[in-house]
């Protein structure tokens, strides 16, 4: 069979998703199982993969979902915890304190502190964090984990301490072990990595607001968010500037952790005093939710009551989530983690296949926000009715969010786990990248960073979609002569923004708050972002790749430029646009 069929065949199971998820807004309940299908019959019958095998990806695919609603579960009960202890009365409080601007408070909330946890954490653990804070707050469910997912992009190639990096890339291109130091490889793509982010990053915190306002405003405007594009770009800079220098001075392991509490320190206390915020006659707030969207919400059901006015200190309130970040960082040092790694439960070679299978509880951050619910409890002085009441709702909810998971993860594995079977095809992966770099040719650096998203897409993980493509990313950039680390730095990114619409992790995100059912609709809202990242950074790697051969004006550079142009043509206009809308609309 012809390697264009056998891509096309390997592209069906993301069709599937693409057509029912997202085009039909299917729920991933129903959409998967098709998805799910698709890839066991062409793994069967196509690849001809021993059915044992197809049978242990799948059993090894339904231990994941278990760890990762436990993960899940356990975000939603710190969540339902303080909500019943009173400590998101505290907290919403102190960020109205700040300022009542919606705007300003996703910034903070989603962009700063959600890289701070990526770097400490990752693995969708801010999706875990960040998304039920702003639901506490008083977003829209399905607001907050758009928002969420939109910053799973600028910090993720550096979360969890360097992950994606020091074992996805660095893992993916072990071969090259007799050819070239591996960690100072992955330390000068690291430095390049960075640089990549940084220019796409730079309007992500504006991507956040002006999609928050478009979907969730009452006036359906990009323009209002677009309005605080000072304050964004400040907020931006405040995080990426030292996210960079860290990245190409101390390397992969704290570029998004440093870069996320420097920006924290330096853009709350500015906001506080005022700097480049809206005026007080322009504060943007969403509706009242009796006039939100019936989609919006979810089954998590957060009290605004001010019942709870002055029981629980801003210090106490915050003291959860500082204990998560501490403990979430101490987790991750090699010797801690190497002991709470030990406590493992280990299913090896299932069905006699090489597929093996594990769960390291106590290394999970679900473990992680257990505990310091837990500490909520007798820290915040909750009555035990009330406790009760935080495990049986978040037990509620982990449960639907179930039945999504079981297919989702499942398929991922089917499709990863794809390769060595009788027909000798390549796993189903790497057949769809070749076929692409074989149709693309010199053009491949435009699409380098939409295979990457694409492994991230399908495995919900940078550091899995870095494990699998690096070194093919590696070795297409050698066959038609472009720099082949600056191909493995496109993957990474591409990666990295790959999060923003990867299905299991919008999946996760949406049953943190109770969102069942409408994932396609979620992806449907972060699909531009994730495209203007994948297609900007695509033109400026094609541009620093063929710049020598091609020129300085090639078709990467113009692109870029045509990128920016747009986005400062909307926001030089933007003015205008916002006097158009009629005053007591727009009041």
């Amino acid at each position: 069979m012809g390697n264009g069929t056998l891509a096309i065949l390997a592209l069906l199971p993301i069709i599937v998703v693409a057509v029912f998820l997202v085009g039909l807004k299917w729920p991933a309940s129903k959409a998967m199982p098709l998805s799910y299908i698709v890839a066991v019959l062409l793994a069967l019958f196509v690849w001809d993969v021993a059915f044992p095998k197809v049978a242990a990806a799948s059993v090894h695919g339904l231990i994941v979902a278990v760890t990762l609603l436990f993960i899940i579960f356990g975000a939603i009960l710190l969540l339902n915890t303080l909500q019943e202890s009173g400590g998101l009365h505290t907290i919403r409080r102190g960020f109205t304190d700040i300022t009542p601007d919606r705007r300003i408070q996703v910034i903070i909330i989603a962009w700063l502190f959600g890289s701070f946890i990526e770097g400490s954490a990752g693995f969708g653990t801010p999706a875990a964090v960040a998304v039920p804070l702003l639901v506490g707050l008083g977003f829209p469910a399905m607001a907050a984990v758009v928002c969420g997912m939109i910053i799973q992009s600028t910090p993720v190639s550096f979360g969890a301490v360097g992950t994606p990096m020091v074992v996805g890339v660095g893992t993916g291109v072990e071969p090259l072990s007799q050819i070239t130091d591996v960690s100072g490889f992955v330390f000068g793509v690291a430095g390049k990595v960075a640089v990549l982010h940084a220019i796409a990053g730079l309007l992500i915190p504006l991507f956040l607001v002006a999609i928050l306002t478009r979907f969730f405003g009452k006036n359906k405007s990009f323009s209002e968010g677009l309005k605080v594009w000072k304050f964004a770009i400040f907020a931006s800079l405040a995080m990426t500037i030292p996210y960079m220098i860290v990245a190409n001075t101390l390397g992969p392991e704290f570029p998004s952790m440093i870069g996320g509490l420097v920006g924290l320190a330096i853009v709350i206390p500015a906001a506080k005093k005022g700097f480049l915020m809206p005026k007080e006659d322009d504060i943007w707030d969403f509706e009242a939710k009796d006039r939100w969207d019936p989609t919006w919400t979810g089954r998590v059901e957060l009290k605004q009551s001010d019942i709870y006015a002055g029981k629980i200190s801003m210090m106490r309130a915050w003291a959860p989530y500082v204990l998560i970040a501490v403990l979430l960082l101490i987790s991750r040092l090699t010797v801690v983690g190497d002991w709470l790694k030990a406590g493992k439960i280990t299913i090896p070679h299932i069905f006699g296949t090489e597929i093996s299978s594990s769960w390291e509880i106590l290394f999970s951050p679900g473990f992680i926000f257990v505990v310091v619910s837990l500490i909520t409890y007798y820290m915040h002085g909750m009555k035990g009715s009330e406790y009760a009441r935080a495990w049986k709702d978040s037990g509620k909810t982990m449960i639907a969010a179930g039945s999504a998971l079981v297919f989702t993860v499942p398929m991922v594995q089917v499709f990863l786990n794809s390769g060595g079977g009788a027909s000798g095809y390549e796993k189903m992966p790497l057949v769809l990248a070749d076929g692409v770099a074989n149709m693309a040719g010199s053009l491949y650096p435009f699409f380098a960073t939409f295979i990457g998203g694409l492994g991230a897409f399908v495995a919900g993980s940078n550091t899995v979609s870095n494990m699998m493509f690096s070194l093919f990313q590696f070795g297409v950039g050698e066959r038609i002569g472009a720099d082949p680390t600056w191909m493995v730095a496109l993957q990474a990114v591409g990666g990295a923004a790959g999060n923003m619409i990867c299905v299991h992790n919008v999946v996760a995100a949406s049953a943190v708050v109770g969102l069942v059912g409408k994932e396609g609709h979620v992806i449907r809202k972060t699909l531009l972002p994730f495209f203007y990242y994948a297609l900007l950074l695509g033109s400026i790697g094609y541009s620093i790749m063929w710049t020598a051969d091609k020129g300085i004006f090639n078709i990467g550079s113009i692109i870029a430029v045509i990128i920016w142009a747009v986005i400062i043509y909307f926001i030089a206009t933007n003015k205008k646009r916002l006097d158009s809308i009629p005053h007591d609309i727009a009041s």
